[in-house]
Order: structure tokens, then C-alpha cells, then sequence
């Protein structure tokens, strides 16, 4: 349903166009004349504004510059019986989008608003679609405050407009790929294409051909030419994913193609020059590859310009309750949910894990989460059964001598007793929920330790 509004002198006109249009489903409000109508849409905003342009006192033209002043996004009608070029050439140029003559038939005029509301859809789309980009531009997706990341962003904003080469390190799920991206739509490269090519997923024939193209006829299969990645990303920014996975015979060619700014398709004769920045990430120890003859050093200076080093989640905690707030509300719209609140115990919950996975294997564990919620809130429970168990995350050598098994566990537990009633504030409820306690059973193990 769309708001409209009618401004005409003519009661029998501005009758019979809002019974027309609301018969069609939008929300119909009338005006008298100029005044009128300047009256009522500095009190409320309209999808749609039907003008007539002669009417007493303020005329179309006024009503139109004044629905412009206030909202740009209206689409705004004229209307006349004493249509003119001179008219129709105003109101054109003061933003009009279309001029009906009196009299009209009803098709006309539901065909000209269904049209004009259609445009608005589409422009409010495709304004939609520059606020998603320009999400991507303001770091909306790199969610956290830590001084870790914080550091990385201001890294990110300095090097974004440059055009060096960028090697970004970070454990799998840490987020290589939004900072590439942030990279990207903040550089002047930013209308240019974004290209990601995952290095490990395919094997040498395939990976070269999906990088640098093919021509027809250079190996079984290829029925066709077909440009490569870098020939997409030109005047753009390519996102080589996994870079230390890359076979030595890929790292020779992209070695050319950053020294010479050239490349030739796989089977062709002619080098192609392109200008493409190159965004490279890895979770490999590249310096340990390169002692190991399996990554090029040449390649691996050429690529680490500018390196940027994502921290484990591990290591930024203090992000981890404004991630399950970013999760939360993603996956209630997904999934249809209205969950409002974690409790805090929760939070606490998550705030203790290792996060092996980092921010992927947390955002998983909060789909599952509010996927299978019954209720409003998330508390502990709906997280224990999907992260890893206390004896599958500590691990440690027995010593040659052997151990005090019954006092090890005993300082085990003690230092988790006394660290959850730390973190619960001293809230001993609280605290036991956090270790997965009942009330009695934690009471029993403070007294057993001497601890108040």
C-alpha cells in the first residue's frame, strides 16, 4: 500500500481519483487547493502527489517545487485541462514525473500511478543497494571494539587507497575476506570489479585456467575462449584466498603478472596487460613454506607489501557479546524469529570458549542456537550441547614420573569455582549455571575448598 495525495480545486475530480485509487489498495488523502496541500505534507510524507497545476491561489508548480523541498524521493503527477509546452516543460524541469490532459480515462491514470509507483520501488532499491555498499565501505561487517581490532582498521583505512599489494594473515574464520573486501570499497577502485578466487579449492590445470583464461583448443574440454579472473578484476581488486596453498607452477605465473602487469591465457600467443590490485590471505606460516621449498620467496615479498595480521577471537573476547547481538539479529530475520535477549550467563559462557574456528564457528553456534529457540530468550543451555566439552579442550603431556591426579583436578576445579564466581560477580545462582552446576552441588564444592 502507497500513500497518495490529490490536490485539485474541483471536489467531483478529487473524489473520483480517490475512489479509483483506493480501490486499487493505496491510502487516499484529499487536498482543496495549494494551500492546502502545503499544509498537509509538511505534517506527513507521500509516496505519490496528483497535482492539478491551475487551481486559485498556490498552483501546481508551487505545490510540485514545495514536495521536492521537503521529500525528493515523491513522485509527483501533474494534471490540467488547459495542458501547454510551456507547462509541461516546468514541471519537467521541477522534477514532474509525467502530465496528465482532462479528461482521462481510469485505465490512463492507473496505468501512469502503477508506473510511477514502480519507479519509486526501483529507486528505493537501488538506494537500498548503495547503503549495502557503503555498509561494506563503513566497516559495518567488521564487528568489534577491541584494541586488536581497532588497530586493524585504522590499518585498513591508511592502506586502502594505495596501491599496494596486501597479504592479510588470520587463522580460518577470522574474517580475511571482509577486510579484503573493506579493502576494496574504500579505495578508488571502488565502482571497479571485486574478484575472489579461492587458491586451494581446484587443482594446477584448473586454477590456471579460472586465473589467467584459456583459448579453445589448448586442453580437452576447452570448447571455447574464456577470460580468466584477472582479465574480470581489471582496473579492480582480485582477492587471491588461500595463497599458500598455491601450486609452485600458479606462483611462477603470478609472479609475472605482479612484476610485468601482464599475463598470457592458457594456449594463447599474446600478452595481456591489465591493472588489477592484488589482496592476498592466508592461515599458513609462509616463511615456514618458503624454508620448506613448497612458496616462492620472490613471489611472498612481492605479495607482503602491506601485511595485515586479523587476531583469533580467542584473543578479543571483550568483541565477542557484540558479535552474538550482530548474530541474533541476522538470524531472527532469516529464520523468522523474534528472540530478544541472551542472558548474561550466556554471554559469559561464550566469552570462556577457545573459539578453534573463530567468528565463523561462532556465528554457527548462534544460528543453531536461535534456530532450534522455543522461547524469547537464550540462556547456557542452548549453547552447551554444541561447544566442545571441558576434556576435549585441555590437553597436556603426563609426565615420565606420573601425576597427582586427585590434587590436579582438585586445582582445576578450585580455579574454575573461584573464576566463575569472579566473572558472575560474586552472584553464586550465577555461577553455578556458568560451570552447569545445580545450586546444591556448588555450594557443596565451595565449602569444600574454603571458598566464601
Amino acid at each position: 500500500m502507497y500513500t497518495i495525495l490529490i490536490v485539485d480545486d474541483e471536489k467531483s475530480m478529487r473524489e473520483f481519483l480517490a475512489i479509483v485509487l483506493k480501490k486499487e489498495g493505496h491510502a487516499v488523502t484529499v487536498a482543496a487547493n495549494g494551500a492546502e496541500a502545503l499544509a498537509t505534507i509538511e505534517k506527513e510524507l507521500f509516496d505519490l502527489v496528483i497535482t492539478d497545476v491551475k487551481m486559485p491561489g498556490l498552483g501546481g508548480i508551487d505545490v510540485l517545487k514545495a514536495v521536492k523541498a521537503v521529500s525528493p524521493s515523491t513522485i509527483v503527477l501533474m494534471m490540467t485541462a488547459f495542458a501547454s509546452t510551456d507547462s509541461a516543460v516546468e514541471a519537467m524541469r521541477e522534477g514532474a514525473y509525467d502530465y496528465l490532459t482532462k479528461p482521462f480515462k481510469i485505465d490512463e491514470v492507473k496505468l501512469l500511478v502503477k508506473n510511477a509507483l514502480e519507479k519509486k520501488q526501483l529507486v528505493a532499491e537501488n538506494t537500498r543497494l548503495k547503503q549495502e555498499a557503503h555498509d561494506r565501505a563503513t566497516f559495518a561487517q567488521i564487528i568489534g571494539h577491541s584494541e586488536k581490532l581497532t588497530k586493524v582498521i585504522e590499518l585498513i583505512h591508511k592502506v586502502a587507497d594505495t596501491t599496494s599489494n596486501v597479504l592479510i594473515f588470520g587463522e580460518s574464520g577470522t574474517g580475511k575476506e571482509l577486510v579484503a573486501r573493506a579493502i576494496h570499497y574504500n579505495s578508488r577502485r571502488r565502482d571497479r570489479p571485486f574478484v575472489t578466487v579461492n587458491c586451494s579449492a581446484l587443482p594446477e590445470p584448473l586454477l590456471e585456467s579460472e586465473l589467467f583464461g584459456h583459448m579453445k583448443g589448448s586442453f580437452t574440454g576447452a570448447i571455447n575462449n574464456k577470460e580468466g579472473l584477472f582479465e574480470l578484476a581489471n582496473e579492480g581488486t582480485i582477492f587471491l584466498d588461500e595463497i599458500g596453498e598455491t601450486p609452485l607452477g600458479i606462483q611462477v605465473k603470478l609472479l609475472r603478472v605482479l612484476q610485468e602487469r601482464e599475463f598470457r591465457r592458457v594456449g594463447g600467443t599474446r600478452d595481456l596487460k591489465i591493472d588489477v590490485r592484488i589482496v592476498a590471505a592466508t592461515n599458513r606460516d609462509l616463511e615456514k613454506a618458503i624454508a620448506e621449498g613448497r612458496f616462492r620467496e620472490d613471489l611472498y615479498y612481492r605479495l607482503d607489501v602491506i601485511p595485515i595480521r586479523l587476531p583469533p577471537l580467542r584473543e578479543r573476547p571483550e568483541d565477542i557479546p557484540l558479535l552474538v547481538e550482530a548474530f541474533l539479529d541476522k538470524f531472527n530475520r532469516e529464520l523468522g524469529k523474534s528472540i530478544t535477549r541472551v542472558l548474561p550467563t550466556a554471554i559469559d559462557l561464550l566469552c570462556t570458549q577457545e573459539w578453534r574456528g573463530n567468528v565463523r564457528e561462532l556465528e554457527n553456534v548462534i544460528e543453531r542456537a536461535v534456530a532450534l529457540a522455543s522461547s524469547d530468550t537464550l540462556g547456557p543451555e542452548h549453547f552447551r550441547d554444541c561447544l566442545p566439552r571441558a576434556s576435549e579442550s585441555i590437553s597436556m603431556a603426563l609426565p615420565t614420573d606420573g601425576v597427582d591426579l586427585e590434587g590436579l583436578i582438585g586445582t582445576i576445579e578450585k580455579d574454575l569455582l573461584s573464576r566463575a564466581l569472579q566473572r558472575t560477580n560474586g552472584v553464586k545462582k550465577d555461577a553455578a549455571t556458568l560451570l552447569g552446576l545445580n545450586f546444591r552441588s556448588f555450594r557443596y564444592r565451595l565449602q569444600k575448598y574454603g571458598i566464601k
